[in-house]
């Protein structure tokens, strides 16, 4: 369904079940960057009324699952600490050229935030399978419904705003482009490291 070319890498889950407090720290770090992203779509175009709109329920979503992961992080003992740079979605974003038109850059930005949530709705599907932490577990197969629900929202505006046929070619490049890209990431406690 999600259309990733390469799995994450099984043992992954093996260094997050060592790492829960690391894990969760990025994960919260992931729920605040997702609502700033939903911001910056606001005010990068807000003409766009309907994409408007479904960002401001996305801005509220995510900021409740900030408050989730934050709460965990509270009562297990933990603290936020600081934000880690995030490589795989730097790479990421360097797939498609700087310029090209205001349609371009909005239909870019889309498929990026797409396959970002691809990508973390599949590894919290391994989390919620493979973790022994029941909590987490339920935690994180919760969170992964909505993970998915974001993908296809993301996708489905790419494709409105950019046509179907020339979105597809570009989501299937970027697709590619992450399969190669997601085999040296994996190895650290992050929710994309």
């Amino acid at each position: 369904m999600l259309g990733l070319k390469l799995p994450t890498d099984p043992r992954w889950v093996d260094i997050v079940k060592k790492n829960i407090e690391e894990i969760l720290v990025d994960h919260a770090y992931c729920e605040q960057k997702a609502a700033s992203t939903a911001i910056s779509f606001i005010i990068g175009f807000p003409e766009k009324t309907e994409l408007v709109q479904a960002m401001i329920g996305l801005v509220t979503e995510e900021m409740s699952h900030f408050k989730m992961v934050h709460d965990l992080l509270i009562e297990r003992g933990f603290e936020l600490g600081r934000e880690r740079k995030d490589e795989y979605v730097n790479q990421l974003m360097l797939f498609f050229p700087k310029g090209g038109s205001r349609e371009d850059h909005l239909v870019h930005k889309l498929l990026y935030a797409a396959l970002i949530e691809a990508r973390s709705c599949e590894r919290f599907r391994l989390l919620s399978e493979k973790l022994e932490d029941n909590q987490l577990a339920r935690f994180y197969k919760n969170l992964m419904i909505s993970e998915a629900n974001h993908y296809t929202m993301f996708l489905q505006f790419a494709r409105n705003y950019g046509g179907r046929k020339k979105t597809d070619q570009k989501w299937k490049a970027l697709l590619a482009f992450e399969g190669e890209l997601i085999k040296r990431f994996g190895t650290k406690e992050m929710m994309h490291g």
